[in-house]
This record gives structure tokens, C-alpha cells and sequence, in this order.
């Protein structure tokens, strides 16, 4: 039976409980906004009330909404997160494995990724990334998997990130079949592809092409709150209610309405977005690529797997100048790098607007002072797909960990030294040191480009100092 994507039934519940004009002896405190002068915003942040439903035991509008969540996705089950991908990534894990268990994970994963199989007392098996010619993390390949799936023939469960944060996808298909013959269940993070479902020239998402659990950041590329994220459960082969029990134990008791009711809005968006939309969308994308070429000569525009990525560069200047560039101009981007800023741009219907004529005339005049560099110089720290081994363990396992101590030595004389912590530039939020490995020079030049950039970069660390800690 064809389901209508029109409705919105938990927004629905929430508009007709605030047109009863209630009158709260409830929390929140902000009793429906009255504290906060009749903040028509704060209506809607309401709680488990007759006829709102309970995310930890969904019945009515939330069961219903997230039942048109699995019928858009085509899954066999579907939640919604009110706590990001986050915990959808840490309750998938827990839900696959058990202390001692090996997991596959790709080595540019999500830091939640490396907090689950910890959280889980899982024993990580670090799978190293491809990198593109421009210098850019893709997945892993076939024989790389092949191989660690010899070393480790009882593996569990692999995490994979499709696609990149960079929008940049990998033969998943192949990688997926292949872990299915070793009966390992397939999580991926797909925190940025919660609309390849609508289909080409997306690429295709990793449910159709066969994973176990698949977890959306809803929040990065629909029009959902910060937060509002899926989980679907795509196979058989993992046990629903183990899903379940772990993110009822992770997520709030307190699950934010807002957050849930622009998840319902986010799947009735994409539910009812047609050919007509996809083309349009499409059109006002490559209008805005072909603009972004003229504005500057060395300014160079690659066009990601996903069309609503865009990784661009100015020759001779850091990605962090980029940015700045930009900023001046009131032009805000996704992240930068030592050598890149990601722009990600939206998912239009034909009847939305977005100011990318605007954004023209603001980059141009951002860009348009830049003197021309005739010395290129490359910010980048390149790296061969052969430097390294096809995969890694840990140094140390998360038991040792705990009885090390640790000292603080500087970056530049790390190398060999075992890390004593999680050291993760944000965005985009992948580690360049895990707990517990084996720091190499090629981390450390990395992390130094970094530094000297001036990146935010969270864990624990005293970068300031140029120093990190090791475990003796």
C-alpha cells in the first residue's frame, strides 16, 4: 500500500495539543514558552503528554511517524535519534558485539565510532583509507579487507563511513558482499548521504546496496534540527531488540519534541520530493559551480561524488586562508583543512529558494583582491596508498590502557610513542591519534600542518605546547 508522505502525524499531535491552548502543571519549566513571553517556539517543546506519544515506547504518532521513516528508506525498522548519529553509530555496536570481539572499522572514521567499540570492550581493527590524487580520504578497498579478513576470520562486525565527509564514495557494494560471506554485520555511518535515497545523480545508499544497520545525520543534508538523526535496521542479521534496548539506555528519558517533529518534517521532505525538484535542484547547482569558475583564476572547484559537496582550493593559500576569505564576506562553510574548504550546499524543492546569487557577488568580492601567487605551494600533506600496512591494531589494549601511566613529549619526538589519547580536528571530527596506537611520522606531519593552522582540534592534548601524551 502506497503511503502518503504528506503527513506529518507527530506534528500533527503537536499542533492540535498547543490549538487546545493547554495550560501546563508539567516540565518543561518554561511552561509552553508563558516564562519565556509567549515564545510561539517554545509551544512546541512539549513532553511525553496523552496523545504525544514516547519515544521509548512509541504507540501512536511517533510509532506512526517512524513507520513512514522505514516505508521512505525501505527498511524493516527505523528510529529516530534526538542525540545525532552519535549514538546511533555507539547502539549499533554495542547491539553486534561482545567484549574480546574483533571489529573492522576504516581508519578516518567518526571519533562516536572509536567510543562505541570502546564502550563495547571490542578489539579494533584499523582497515587504512585510500586517498584520492588531490589528497583526499576516500574508504577502503577490496584487498585491504580481504586481507585483515584473513588475519581475523571470527571478526564480528565492521564499521565503514559512506560517503566521506568530503561527499566521495567507494565500491561499498563489493566491500558489503564481501564481509556477508564471512557472515560479519555491516554498520555504516552515513551520517552524510540521508538523501541518496532519492536516487540518481545521488549515488546509491549504502540500504540499497545491502548493509546491516545503516545510521543519517538528518540534520547534515535535510532540513532537520542539529541532532535529529536515523537509525535503520536493514537485515535480519541483526537483533532489532538489542537496537532498541541500547538506545533506550543512551538516549535522553527527556527526548527533545522539536528535534522529533523536524525529523517527521525531514522525512515528509524527502518522501514527497519529485523529479521536477531533483532537476531543478540540479540546474541551480551546476549555475552556481559554473559562476564559482569565474570568480578567481586560481581558484579550483571539485565536484564530489555527491553534487551537493563542493571541495574547492586557492592555489598558493591554505584552506584556513580560504575560509577566511570567505568569512570576511560573510560567507560560512562547512570545515577547512590544511588545503581545502567544504561547501555543502542544499537539497532544494522547485519551489524553495536559496541565495546562491548572492553568495556569488560575496565570494567574488571576498576573492576578488587576492593577488596571484605564481609559487604554488602545496598545504596538503600527501600520502601514498602504499605507505602504509592494509590495516593496524591497537599498541595497547582498552584493559592496559587503564593501568598506564602517561607523559607529555613533544609532537615532533612522538613517533614510535603509543597514544595516550584521542586527538580529533573538529570538523571533521576524525581522529588523526587513537588511544591506545602507535603514533607514526606521517601523523605527526599531519597533525603539525594542523597545528600550525591554527585548527581546532579537540581530545586530550597539550598542542599548544606543541606536546601530546604517550603512555609509559
Amino acid at each position: 500500500m502506497k503511503r502518503d508522505h504528506t503527513r506529518t502525524p507527530l506534528i500533527e499531535a503537536i499542533e492540535k495539543h498547543r490549538s487546545a491552548k493547554p495550560i501546563s502543571f508539567h516540565v518543561p519549566g518554561h511552561k509552553n514558552g508563558l516564562l519565556l513571553n509567549d515564545d510561539p517556539f517554545y509551544q512546541s517543546d512539549v513532553t511525553e503528554l496523552s496523545g504525544l506519544d514516547d519515544l521509548h515506547d512509541p504507540h501512536e504518532a511517533i510509532r506512526e511517524a517512524e513507520d513512514l521513516l522505514s516505508d521512505v528508506y525501505g527498511t524493516l525498522k527505523s528510529y529516530f535519534l534526538v542525540n545525532g548519529s552519535t549514538v546511533g553509530n555507539i547502539a549499533a555496536i554495542l547491539a553486534s558485539c561482545s567484549p574480546g570481539d574483533p571489529i573492522f572499522v576504516q581508519r578516518n572514521c567518526h571519533k562516536s565510532v572509536l567510543n562505541g567499540i570502546k564502550l563495547a570492550k571490542a578489539v579494533p581493527i584499523l582497515i587504512e583509507t585510500e586517498w584520492n590524487d588531490e589528497g583526499i580520504a576516500l574508504g577502503i578497498n577490496l584487498d585491504a579487507l580481504k586481507e585483515a579478513l584473513k588475519a581475523f576470520p571470527h571478526v564480528k562486525a565492521c564499521v565503514l563511513t559512506y560517503p566521506t565527509y568530503y561527499g566521495f564514495t567507494y565500491n561499498i557494494d563489493q566491500i558489503i558482499e564481501e564481509l556477508h560471506k564471512h557472515d560479519v554485520t555491516c554498520i555504516i555511518d552515513e551520517a552524510h548521504g540521508a538523501h541518496f535515497s532519492l536516487g540518481t545523480p545521488f549515488p546509491k545508499s549504502a540500504i540499497e546496496l545491502g548493509a546491516d544497520i545503516v545510521v543519517h545525520s538528518a540534520h547534515k543534508m535535510l532540513p532537520a534540527m542539529t541532532m535529529g538523526s536515523y537509525l535503520h535496521i536493514a537485515s535480519d542479521r541483526v537483533i532489532e531488540r538489542k537496537v532498541r534496548e541500547y538506545l533506550t539506555m543512551l538516549q535522553s528519558s527527556s527526548p527533545s519534541y522539536p528535534i522529533m517533529a523536524s525529523l517527521d518534517y525531514a522525512r515528509s521532505y524527502v518522501g514527497t520530493f519529485t523529479k521536477e525538484d531533483m532537476d531543478q535542484n540540479i540546474k541551480r547547482v551546476n549555475e552556481f559551480v559554473q559562476a564559482l569558475d569565474g570568480i578567481h583564476p586560481q581558484l579550483i572547484v571539485n565536484r564530489a561524488h555527491d553534487p551537493l559537496k563542493l571541495v574547492i582550493q586557492l592555489e598558493g593559500r591554505s584552506g584556513y586562508s580560504l575560509q577566511q576569505l570567505l568569512e570576511s564576506e560573510g560567507i560560512y562553510s562547512e570545515l577547512a583543512d590544511p588545503a581545502y574548504v567544504l561547501l555543502v550546499l542544499p537539497l532544494l524543492k522547485k519551489d524553495r529558494s536559496f541565495p546562491y546569487k548572492e553568495a556569488i557577488s560575496r565570494m567574488s568580492k571576498a576573492l576578488g583582491n587576492a593577488p596571484i601567487i605564481e609559487k604554488i605551494t602545496n598545504h596538503g600533506i600527501n600520502r601514498s596508498n602504499s605507505d602504509e600496512n592494509y590495516f593496524t591494531t591497537l599498541a595497547l589494549s582498552f584493559e592496559e590502557m587503564e593501568d598506564k601511566a602517561e607523559i607529555l613529549v613533544a609532537l615532533e619526538e612522538a613517533e614510535g610513542e603509543i597514544s595516550a589519547g584521542m586527538v580529533t580536528p573538529y570538523p571533521p571530527g576524525i581522529p588523526m591519534l587513537i588511544q591506545g596506537e602507535r603514533i607514526t611520522s606521517h601523523a605527526i606531519a599531519r597533525l603539525t600542518e594542523y597545528v600550525k593552522n591554527k585548527a581546532n582540534i579537540q581530545g586530550h592534548h597539550r598542542l599548544d605546547e606543541n606536546r601530546v601524551f604517550v603512555y609509559r
